[in-house]
């Protein structure tokens, strides 16, 4: 039975209109008895942040396209709570007493900022935003232990490895295995892809994702991102993370002990529960999520991932061995190409060559501080805009 605690555990999500976002609002709607919603924010969508804000009746909204504001505020003028906008409104409202738990759910490194500035308020992080171990691993890990703050992982992938590891944590990693259905071009070669459009991209076989994550995971940079997050996350050296394809989904991921033996977590993919997971953690609520069945899937199978054809996910790894501001500069590229796949400016094969072309080309830092992740991040991202203006 779940135990109704002395106080609720506010909850702040950043990112609340987005796909993590909705669905962790059904989980905490699901346990009143333990969850207070205290913030949610939205970047644009101001229909729906009004929407949930009158649902759900947080504490505080916040919407950062500032050109809305007036617009939320006047539809929330009659509602007991605080509406702000602006970027900077984001780092402000993690800090309130009321937050116990920051959810961050925001797309790409828009989440670094605020979710440091959660950390110096001693804030656990559920994290949902992987961009932000990616761009700055180093410095928000040292945050988070000077802080003594917890980060919880939210992706499934790094969620399983989590859950693999309670009890053993005392146990040295040998290695991890990190799933990847293959995306809907998986078994594709690079002639089939040069044509490919949006709307097929856009069409993941098993899971139901933001269109970012969604194209991310169709050039396999998704699973280059998570490489580089795990080893932040787990403490992990590059030679000790392995990414293979699995179709069904169903074994989210895989640890490996130095004793030989291996520990993977199964389930139907679904994101809700990896979300409930950190919000609950250390203890696990009942659901009525569906259940997987085996005699649904009597073959479960696994293969290698093809790097020759989706080279997002080698530029991960080279990124990771290099160190410093190479992955900051590639997932900044990989921002803005995206983005213009999405508006039909560049080709599918164009988001690797690109970022490959910025990362190789950006003035490599060692040791960078925040401020050269700023630096890089904004440098990156006009070179990147000067390079898909010449594919037109």
């Amino acid at each position: 039975m779940t135990q109704h605690p002395a106080r609720k555990k506010g909850v702040a999500i950043l990112g609340s209109t987005g796909s993590i976002g909705t669905q962790a609002l059904e989980v905490i709607e699901n346990y009143p008895d333990y969850f207070e919603l205290e913030v949610i924010t939205a970047n644009a969508n101001a229909d729906l942040l009004i929407q949930q804000a009158l649902q759900y009746q947080p504490n505080t909204v916040v919407i950062v396209d500032e050109t809305k504001y007036a617009y939320v505020k006047q539809a929330l003028e009659k509602e007991p709570v605080h509406v702000y906008a602006g970027r900077d409104a984001l780092s402000q409202v993690v800090e309130s007493t009321l937050v116990d738990v920051v959810l961050t759910a925001l797309v790409g490194y828009a989440g670094l900022k605020p979710t440091l500035a959660a950390i110096a308020a001693k804030k656990d992080i559920a994290l949902a935003n992987k961009e932000t171990l990616v761009v700055a691993g180093d410095l928000v890990t040292a945050e988070a232990r000077k802080n003594g703050v917890n980060i919880y992982p939210v992706d499934s992938e790094h969620s399983a490895i989590f859950q693999c590891l309670v009890g053993e944590f005392h146990n040295p990693i040998e290695k991890i295995y990190l799933t990847a259905s293959g995306g809907p071009f998986r078994g594709k070669k690079i002639a089939e892809l040069a044509h490919v459009t949006k709307a097929q991209a856009l069409k993941h076989p098993n899971w139901e994702m933001g269109a970012k994550i969604t194209i991310d995971s169709a050039t396999l940079m998704n699973k280059g991102l998570e490489v580089i997050e795990a080893k932040w996350l787990f403490a992990l050296k590059t030679e000790q993370i392995d990414v293979i394809v699995h179709p069904q989904s169903i074994i989210h991921s895989i640890v490996q002990f130095e004793d030989g033996s291996m520990k993977a977590q199964m389930g139907l993919p679904d994101m809700k529960l990896p979300i409930q997971f950190a919000l609950t953690y250390p203890d696990r609520f009942p659901t009525d999520f569906p259940r997987f069945n085996f005699f649904d899937y009597p073959s479960l199978t696994f293969e290698q991932p093809d790097r020759a054809t989706f080279k997002n996910l080698d530029l991960a790894f080279e990124s990771l061995n290099k160190g410093g501001n190479a992955a900051c500069a590639l997932n900044a590229a990989n921002e803005i190409t995206v983005a213009a796949f999405l508006q039909d400016k560049i080709s599918f094969l164009n988001i690797a060559e690109i970022n490959a072309e910025i990362m190789h080309g950006i003035d490599f830092i060692a040791k960078p501080t925040y401020d050269d992740y700023v630096q890089t991040d904004e440098v990156a991202r006009k070179l990147t805009l000067e390079s898909v203006l010449k594919q037109r």
